[in-house]
Formats: C-alpha cells, structure tokens, sequence
C-alpha cells in the first residue's frame, strides 16, 4: 500500500511540474514579444513626432523668412534662413539613422536633395539681392522657393504616413502574435487537461468518464461549438468545474460577439480619420484662395466663397451626426463646388440633376463631396480645356427609374452619380482601382483613390455589403461613379418599420 501511495504521489509531482513548466512559457513569450513591439513603435513615434516638426517649419519658418526678406523687411545678410536649412538638413539626419525601413529612407534621402535644392534657390536670391535684382525677379524666386518648400513638406508628410503604415504593419504582428499566444495556451490548456486526466486516472478509476466527458466538452468548445454544455458528472469535485466550463462557453460566445462590435466600431473611427487628413489640404487651399480674392479687391468673391465655406464645414460636422438629408448632401457638395468654382474659374463647370420630392430622405453624409474631390482632380485636372461635373440624384421604384411619386407609391431606392467629362481610366487603370476598393491589394498600397475607398467602406459599413461604388469610365471622355442607396430608413441609419 505505502508503496502504491508513494507512486502516486511521484506521478502527482510530475504533472505539478511540468505544469508550472508549461504555464510559463506563454509568461515568457508575452514578455519577450512585448518588448519587441514597445521598442519599433517608440521607435516609430519618435520619427514621425520629428518629422511632423520639421514639416512645419518647411512650411512656416522657411516661407516666412524668406518673404520677411524679400519684402525688405529683413536684410539678407541678418536673416535666419541659414540656420533655419540647417536646422531641417540635420532634423532629416537624424531621422534617417533612426530609420530601419529602406522604403522610409529613400524618402529621406529625396528629401535631403530637395533640402539642397532648397538651399541653392536661397543662395540664387541672396546673389539676386546683392546684385539688386527687380522685385519681380526676387519675387520669382521667391515662388521657386515656396514650390520646393511645398515639395519637401510633402515628401516629409509621406514620411510620415510611411512611418504610420510600419506603426499598421508592428500592429498586425501584435495581432499574429495575440493569435500565437491564444493558441499556444489553448494548446498547453489541453495538455493540462490530458495530464489532470491521467493524474486522476492513476488516483481512482471512478473519476475517469467524468473527466473524459469534460475534455471532449473543451474540444467542442476549442472547435468552435459554443453551444455545447456539460452535463452534472454528479461528483463533488467537478460539479463546480462543469458548471463553470458552461459558464466559460457563455462568456466566450459573448466576448466574440462583443468582439466583433468593437471590430466594427474601429473600423468607423478608421474611416473617419482617414476623412479628416484629407480635410486640411482643402482647408488650406481655400484660406490661399480668400487671401487671393481679398488682397485683389474681389469682396463679392470673398463673400460668397466665406459663407459657402461656412455652409459645407457646418453641414459637415452637423453636430456629430452620421446621417443628414439628401438636401443637406446636395448642398454640401454645391458649396464645395461654389469653392472649387471660383478657384478654377476657367476650367469648371457644373450642374445637378435632382428628381423632385427627394430632398427630406435620409442619406450617410459625406459621400458626394469625396467624388466631386475625386472628379475635379484626377479627372478634370488633368485634361486639356474646360471641364464639367454632373451631380445626379434619382428615385427608384422597385428596381426601376422615376421622377416623383407614382399612384402614391414609396421609392425603394436612391441612385446618386457624380460624372464628369475629364481625362478618365484606361482600362487597366480602371481595373486596378476596381481592384483596390474591392480589397484585393493592401490597404497600405492603395494609389491615389483614398477617397473613393473611404466612400465605398464607409457605404459598405453603414448600409451593408451590397452598397458600394459603380464606376464607368473611358479613357479620354470622362467618368461616372454612382451608387444606389436604400430609401426607407430614418436620421439613425435604421430601417423604418
């Protein structure tokens, strides 16, 4: 007997070991990877946090100093333009030896030319100055330095969202590795459970089907069957073990419910940052615009470019909301256009096209505006002569184009477009881009259709799968991006019952 008891009591130190042992090691890998992301992502804040401050000193001090200078405010010979170069060529240095990713330091290293090239224009003007160059050639020069000012802050703004799709890239690696250490526990958990089995075993034979029950109970569970429960083994010992694996596969069903709600609420926010970095450049833009307008004597421009400007930010933040109505939509996209309008006067032109009695039904806001954006810059722009933009909204009626109301009939449908007769897609740009909305590339590599994807997720999101972007284009005659919208639902995005 004694030396049965002691032979348990050995296989009973064994299995108390080895899962102290086991128990350690997710311990240790949670440590060490840990370690590893907190170093690349304080690595990563740093250059992007040192980059952000020199792009505003690109952007502010190098053109303030020099205007300062050509203005005859400041002699060339006392200005600080000097220090000021010299302060972003060793800014740019010390971000490049911090730097790991060659991708980050070409990026760096175009940015050091353009930093030199910089530098040379300033010297063209310190040599004009001396030679008493015109205000017109200063002038000149002065506006050579603003383009490369603006070319530098660019490639130091790219930089930055380089840096922050390498912070994405340490991101999914935190997640493979989250998946990693899951499994891994799930992997030791089972094999604590396969030894706790045996222990017990060896102790007493009565106790063998009920943990045979509850392992085959946790590999449902590990499979993905969180339904499955336990019944009572009927032994005081594992009563309160088989009630708490049920209790266990609740939680979880919850947490992965709960989960997928929060995944979905990330993706939002997601969509609403990349919203608000396209928001500055047209915020600057404007502001040049109206300075522009004013310093000319223009004050009907000016007033009606201010109070257009004044609509679309308002209708724009409409106070936190996500849904507005297609009257509000369609006048944010007619400021927006009242703006652009006046900036490229000679190149634009457009109309709307809008059934009557749509302007009360609710739509996701901020979907027309991006494609407008999107007309006027890739479309418009880059072709040669005058250019128009077609703004449509139609009501549908079970699958079918109407203008108003029909025999009191509600439409089912909203079809919104946004056309244009600029240079539009070859065809395998076309397909490219079709590609890129559809997510058959990385987001981190997606070329110049941010807007158009950010509309397509966020309709996508809102709505649900079956919303997404239309578009049709010839190369050489223009484009046409439409979608179609449901009809009956309310200011919350929700169906109407």
């Amino acid at each position: 007997m004694s030396g049965r008891t002691g032979s348990i009591k050995k296989k009973l130190r064994f299995s108390y070991i080895l899962i102290i042992f086991l128990m350690l090691i997710p311990t240790a890998y949670s440590v060490i990877v840990s370690r590893m992301h907190t170093m690349q992502y304080d690595k990563i804040i740093t250059n992007v946090s040192r980059a952000n401050r020199l792009s505003q000193i690109v952007k502010v001090n190098v053109s303030d100093e020099i205007w300062d200078i050509v203005a005859g405010k400041t002699d060339f010979s006392e200005g600080k333009q000097y220090a000021i170069l010299r302060q972003i060529r060793s800014g740019i240095s010390d971000i490049m030896n911090s730097t790991t990713n060659e991708k980050n330091k070409q990026l760096l290293v175009v940015a050091s030319r353009t930093e030199s090239t910089l530098e040379n224009y300033v010297n063209m003007l310190g040599d004009q100055i001396t030679n008493n160059a015109s205000v017109a050639q200063n002038e000149k020069i002065m506006e050579e330095i603003r383009g490369v000012c603006s070319l530098l802050y660019d490639i130091l703004q790219n930089f930055i969202v380089s840096e922050i799709e390498s912070a994405a890239d340490t991101n999914e690696s935190i997640k493979r590795a989250s998946v990693n250490l899951t499994i891994m526990q799930g992997a030791i958990g089972l094999i604590i459970i396969i030894i706790s089995i045996y222990a017990f075993t060896s102790v007493s034979e009565n106790i063998r089907r009920p943990i045979h029950d509850m392992e085959v109970l946790s590999s449902r569970i590990a499979n993905g069957d969180l339904d499955a429960r336990a019944g009572q083994p009927h032994v005081e010992e594992l009563d309160h073990l088989a009630g708490n694996l049920n209790t266990m596969a609740g939680k979880i069903k919850e947490l992965i419910a709960e989960n997928v709600r929060e995944q979905q609420n990330l993706q939002k926010a997601e969509m609403k940052t990349l919203q608000a970095q396209i928001t500055p450049h047209f915020l600057y833009n404007t502001f040049d615009t109206i300075i522009w307008l004013a310093e000319s004597g223009q004050t009907d421009e000016v007033i009606e470019i201010t109070r257009a400007f004044s609509d679309f930010f308002r209708i724009s933040l409409s106070k936190g909301h996500e849904w507005i109505t297609v009257s509000q939509e369609l006048d944010h996209v007619r400021n927006y256009l009242k703006i652009q309008k006046i900036r490229y006067e000679n190149i634009l032109s457009y109309e709307f096209d809008v059934d009557e009695g749509i302007d009360d039904f609710p739509v996701l806001k901020l979907v027309l505006q991006p494609l407008v954006e999107n007309a006027i810059y890739h479309g418009i722009k880059n072709k040669r002569g005058r250019g128009k933009i077609t703004v449509s909204a139609h009501l549908h009626y079970d699958g079918t184009e109407n203008c108003g109301f029909i025999d009191g009939t509600e439409p089912s449908h909203i079809e919104f477009s946004v056309a244009d007769n600029g240079i539009g897609f070859t065809p395998e740009r076309l397909q490219q881009v079709l590609d890129e909305l559809n997510r058959k590339t990385d987001i981190e590599n997606l070329k110049s259709v941010y807007g158009l994807y950010n509309v397509n997720k966020r309709l996508t999101l809102y709505y649900d799968e079956s919303v997404s972007l239309n578009i049709q284009s010839e190369y050489g005659k223009g484009t046409r991006v439409s979608f179609i919208v449901p009809a009956d639902v309310n200011l919350s995005g929700e169906k109407n019952v």
